[in-house]
């Protein structure tokens, strides 16, 4: 087993969990990624409104890994994979393989729009991204005291969220606080009245894939904090000035943040018959990729299809935690001679939280909103969070904010160029 080389590439959720699960276990792994932390994306929101600083969410792999004697790290980017040469094509040279798992995640999915729409656009998928926003943010709330030519106050600080799913009403809600509780102590010359907040979503209702008590709660929540929710309002273009949607209706605005859907992110070298619905690729039980039984993907990017799931899994966090856990016993067993087990998703619920005391959770048998679905909310997300230091740290922080209403994180720390 030790002459046996295992290559995980990527370290979000997946990733780590198998990791971990291989920890000593007498087999030789190596992880790559393009960054050397792993991030808990459920929270990247709170970085782009200034709820928490990056380094609570963020924690370095090698951190993490320390202690497993068998597993490496190495920093690199993948740009090819050669099946049947089982090796790989990075940015360190050619690196070989008897097993790969592919667990790159899932990045942002702007369907069809043109790469000059895309521009103007602002995602949510990375700490870079966030710090984006939140610069940009606190950019145009700093511009809108002086005048600009061509410009009004309420394009310039009016902000547009596209995507009704847990990421979009999550930062919408988080910008509805921050104008009632932040911007109006931070500038107090300026006239926040101004400032729209729209939400768009292209179907009839918020958070499809829970159910309809948790989509009417968020969107009573919603309503209630300011924000002006748009359902089947499907988004067709933006030029940096104009929101357009399918129904002829436009909105003004400086800033508009697209949280309307993501994509298995693919690195070059698969046949394209294993690549399926959202650039995700295709697998069988055992997350194995059809037609191949030394390369296997877990995670945001690999779909399992059956009678149950269609569509495959859904893209969350517990689903690649649990796959990751159980390839590494898998891989283990393969390599002993013995028989894997068929992976089996345990559902253990689904929950979003739209602000303070405000939050949906959605438990196999039971379903609840409100200040309770919060402190469940909060209490998940701290203890999901990797090291002592970020649980402290968000904890700190999430205190204070919920006694003060206060969000103190509007440093501009890098000027952002949206269009650079």
């Amino acid at each position: 087993m030790a002459n046996k080389q295992i290559v995980i590439i990527g370290a979000g959720f997946a990733g780590i969990s198998m990791a971990k699960a291989l920890k000593n276990k007498g087999t030789d792994v190596l992880v790559l990624d393009e960054n050397n932390y792993h991030n808990f994306q459920p929270l990247l929101y709170q970085i782009a409104t200034g709820g928490l600083e990056p380094y609570s969410i963020a924690y370095p792999v090698r951190r993490i890994l320390r202690g497993c004697k068998n597993i490496r790290f190495r920093m690199a980017k993948v740009t090819k994979i050669d099946a049947q040469q089982k090796a790989l094509e990075t940015s360190l040279g050619t690196i070989k393989y008897d097993r790969l798992i592919i667990a790159t995640g899932s990045k942002t999915n702007f369907f069809n729009f043109t790469e000059e729409t895309k521009k103007h656009l602002l995602s949510l998928k990375s700490v870079p991204e966030a710090l984006d926003i939140r610069s940009f943010i606190f950019q145009n709330l700093e511009r809108a005291l002086v005048k600009w030519e061509g410009e009004t106050v309420d394009e310039i600080i009016s902000i547009a969220v596209v995507g009704g799913g847990p990421a979009g009403i999550e930062v919408a809600g988080a910008l509805a606080e921050m104008k009632k509780h932040v911007i109006p102590r931070d500038f107090p010359d300026l006239d926040v009245s101004k400032m729209k907040i729209h939400l768009y979503q292209s179907s009839s209702r918020l958070l499809k894939s829970m159910s309809e008590e948790a989509s009417s709660k968020s969107l009573e929540f919603l309503e209630a904090m300011g924000v002006d929710v748009k359902l089947n309002s499907r988004v067709t273009g933006y030029d940096g000035d104009l929101l357009d949607l399918k129904t002829g209706e436009k909105f003004k605005t400086d800033t508009v943040i697209w949280a309307a859907g993501v994509k298995g992110t693919l690195i070059d070298g698969l046949p394209a018959d294993a690549i399926v619905r959202g650039d995700r690729i295709k697998v069988n039980e055992y997350n194995q990729v059809i037609g191949n039984d030394a390369i296997y993907a877990i995670g945001d990017v690999a779909c399992h299809i059956s009678e149950k799931n269609p569509y495959g899994l859904p893209m969350l966090a517990p689903v690649a935690q649990q796959q990751g856990a159980l390839l590494a016993k898998n891989i283990v067993a393969t390599l002993k001679g013995k028989q894997m087990t068929p992976f089996e998703y345990k559902d253990k619920g689904c929950m979003a939280t739209i602000g303070r005391n405000k939050a949906v959770v959605d438990l196999p048998k039971f379903k609840f909103q409100g200040a309770f679905a919060w402190y469940v909310w909060m209490f998940v997300h701290i203890f999901s969070l990797v090291g002592f230091r970020n649980k402290l740290v968000a904890i700190i922080d999430w205190m204070s904010n919920y006694f003060t209403y206060d969000r103190p994180l509007g440093l501009i720390i890098r000027r952002f160029d949206k269009y650079k």
